[in-house]
């Protein structure tokens, strides 16, 4: 997965230094267009940079090998960033309600040009946003999915600033509070987001089993092997980009230990190469359920 890492690498360092430009862009042109819109998905913006630190760190982490202390690869590191950038957003979008509602007594008409760093944001995070999903699926990264999300709402947040900036311009009269109505809303949707991307985040860290159709396919892979007659348990849980598994496989009981060892290896050895989502299995060796009955219980210790 090192390939994988590399590429999550890349495209982290490409949305900090996006995110870098487009959050001083918005912040400057809001002070001067006098817009708390715009300054509001400003911070918004400047919180993009600090979630893809996040991600840059975690997949950095991730990426070193299994160890004494870390058996199980570091891979966890990688989930604990995307907790990270969801507990960001939920501060960030507190932060800017708390400042918004501040100011509702305030009423300012922003200046024209403070559309602008809005429509370019918008653009710029529709691609961000859909290279991050699909890339962030595809190498099976948490962090990398959490900050296109963060993207997404990045681009929700422009529009609701871009909608609420333009009709305080067109009518200060009747909208002129509007502005900051639409820094409210981009604190809301921002808490929103940060508050999913914690939850997602949480069942990963508390071993959650992946879906029917992944343990399906370890199971149906095992099955191929000679000798492997059954599956009694399989388990799996997410450590970073890939998974460990636990497989309890079924024998015929009345094989030798060498020869029970060896199906199991490879059973082992023919997950790890047909799915590339696995790091790791844990076979454990059970007798067959209809070989038992057949066979009788002289076969277990202490019978």
């Amino acid at each position: 997965m090192a390939h994988a890492d590399q590429i999550g690498k890349r495209i982290a360092i490409a949305s900090m230094a996006i995110g870098t430009a487009l959050a001083i862009s918005k912040i400057l042109i809001g002070y001067w267009a006098n817009s708390a819109a715009v300054i509001s998905d400003g911070l918004e913006s400047a919180s993009d940079v600090l979630a893809s630190g996040f991600v840059l760190l975690g997949l950095s982490i991730a990426a070193k090998p299994a160890d004494d202390n870390h058996p199980y690869g570091h891979g966890r590191f990688e989930t604990l960033s995307g907790l990270a950038v969801g507990i960001m957003l939920a501060v960030t979008g507190t932060g800017i309600c708390v400042r918004a509602f501040g100011d509702l007594g305030v009423q300012r008409t922003p200046a024209a040009f403070a559309i602008w760093p809005l429509i370019a944001s918008t653009i710029l995070k529709s691609g961000m946003s859909v290279m991050k999903f699909r890339v962030g699926k595809r190498i099976r990264s948490d962090a990398l999915v959490a900050d296109g999300w963060n993207d997404g709402i990045d681009i929700l947040s422009g529009l609701t600033a871009l909608a609420a900036v333009s009709l305080a311009i067109i009518s200060p009269a009747r909208f002129g509070r509007a502005d900051h109505y639409g820094a409210i809303a981009i604190g809301l949707i921002v808490i929103f987001l940060g508050i999913r991307v914690i939850n997602d985040t949480t069942l990963q860290l508390t071993d959650i089993m992946p879906d029917r159709a992944k343990l399906d396919e370890i199971r149906n892979v095992a099955l191929q092997v000679p000798g492997a007659l059954g599956i009694e348990k399989c388990y799996a849980r997410k450590t970073g980009l890939q998974y460990h598994v636990d497989l309890h496989l079924e024998v015929d009981p009345e094989l030798t230990v060498r020869r029970s060892h060896y199906i199991a290896h490879a059973v082992r050895e023919r997950v790890l190469t047909e799915l590339d989502w696995v790091a790791d299995v844990l076979v454990h060796v059970e007798p067959h359920a209809a070989a038992t009955i057949e066979s009788g219980p002289e076969w277990r210790i202490g019978k």
